[in-house]
């Protein structure tokens, strides 16, 4: 994508500051941040112009956990189109850089070569952290973090490889924003759904929509949505942080963005249940304003 078209789609999306309106939605949230043991973060919008369903301590920022890992993939396709044949690119594996949450590259072989394509699908799907990490070796802080920039995610940032403890410990960690999570899908699912070039090409918006549909963890906003809604979404959890991200029924007539961040909450019964709560609120709300 040329750069007049990524600064255009960063401009408006910085332009639009999330408000929180006083709807029956934004109530609800409020309510259920306060009895949860812990912070909360909600950023819900659908795909119309105009204000966001809720937006409530979206400017705020929060652990991004495994979230953060969507703004990678969404690195890797920018990428291929500023550079084709990037995600054909070999990665080359090692057992000493194996960690723990890797299910998928925990069978890899010492010295296997992986292409880029084929990391990405694991590092969402699975949430494979070793798989996330060589992506960064390979495209590098600065990279990812410019495109976070480009799409207008002004309050992220992508500071350590996952289970970097030293790094953690000197507080070089990895945040954002509900609104800005919020602001990446819904350009990724803006490509998708309209055909037209956002942050990456619609064919790329599409492929990303198609891979964080096949996300195996579905506790989160999923598990709140009537059956057989479709989803595409990244969760992330460490230690007092559970995060969801979604494109809810993302082809479907009417799809909406919800993000709902959490930090200092070390209950995950009580986290899981706000988010649950959230969902079925914003979906409630997503539900009306189309009717």
């Amino acid at each position: 994508m040329k750069r007049a078209a990524f600064l255009s789609a960063a401009t408006a999306a910085i332009a639009a500051r999330p408000i929180l309106a006083a709807t029956p939605a934004s109530s609800a949230v409020r309510t259920i941040a306060h009895g949860l043991p812990g912070r909360l973060g909600v950023f819900a919008r659908t795909m119309a112009d105009g204000p966001p369903i809720v937006a409530y301590e979206s400017s705020d920022h929060f652990p991004t956990a495994s979230v953060i890992k969507v703004l990678i993939m969404t690195t890797a396709y920018a990428m291929e189109e500023a550079s084709p044949g990037a995600l054909s690119a070999k990665v080359t594996f090692h057992n000493d850089e194996l960690i723990g949450g890797s299910e998928f590259m925990a069978r890899a072989q010492d010295g296997e070569r992986f292409t880029v394509r084929r990391l990405i699908v694991p590092m969402i799907q699975l949430s494979d952290n070793t798989a996330a990490n060589l992506l960064i070796a390979h495209f590098g802080f600065e990279r990812i973090n410019g495109v976070g920039l480009r799409a207008g995610m002004i309050r992220t940032r992508l500071a350590r490889r996952f289970l970097d403890y030293g790094a953690i410990v000197r507080h070089n960690e990895n945040v954002s924003t509900p609104a800005d999570m919020g602001r990446l899908l819904y350009l990724i699912e803006r490509g998708a759904r309209e055909g037209i070039p956002t942050i990456v090409s619609a064919r790329h918006c599409r492929a990303m929509v198609g891979i964080m549909l096949g996300q195996t963890d579905r506790d989160g906003i999923p598990a709140a949505l009537p059956r057989g809604t479709a989803v595409a979404n990244k969760t992330g959890q460490i230690e007092g942080t559970l995060n969801d991200v979604a494109i809810v029924d993302p082809y479907g007539d009417s799809p909406f963005i919800l993000v709902v961040m959490t930090a200092e909450a070390y209950d995950d019964a009580a986290a899981y249940e706000a988010i649950h709560a959230v969902t079925r609120a914003t979906y409630r709300a997503a539900a009306g304003s189309l009717a």
